[in-house]
């Protein structure tokens, strides 16, 4: 059974526009390893890996070269595409277990709102974490 693995361009509603970054929702847990390795073959900044955990859905995120600590464009995606492809309810939180703690999206309208630690440390100007 194949998995899909959606794009989304995150802080736009223009095709091809924004920040695109790669969502997979997987069934489970899956390995590291195997997570850098589609990460590398979508070859976009960030790709967010979701699966079922307690109180809400476990997140990591990869770009083609390391694991990320934090990203927010990725996150939007993220949220986004659990609300668009009904794994949340429309009016459901979306509750994000992560490596930087618990992170939270909420739908305000057409639009998404994130709740993100404030005290993060960026790497050399990216929007993401490492």
């Amino acid at each position: 059974m194949g998995l899909a693995i959606v794009q989304v361009d995150a802080f736009t509603d223009t095709p091809f526009r924004g920040n695109p970054a790669a969502v997979c929702v997987l069934p489970a847990p899956r390995d590291a390893s195997w997570m850098q390795a589609v990460a590398r073959e979508m070859n976009l900044s960030a790709t967010a890996f979701l699966h079922p955990a307690d109180d809400g859905v476990a997140l990591r995120w990869f770009t083609p070269a390391i694991e990320l600590a934090l990203c927010g464009h990725a996150t939007l995606a993220a949220a986004h595409v659990l609300w668009q492809e009904a794994h949340l309810e429309p009016g459901r939180q979306a509750r994000f277990q992560t490596k930087s703690g618990l992170l939270t999206a909420d739908r305000r309208g057409d639009w998404i709102e994130l709740d993100f630690p404030a005290t993060m440390r960026r790497s050399r100007g990216s929007p993401c974490a490492a």
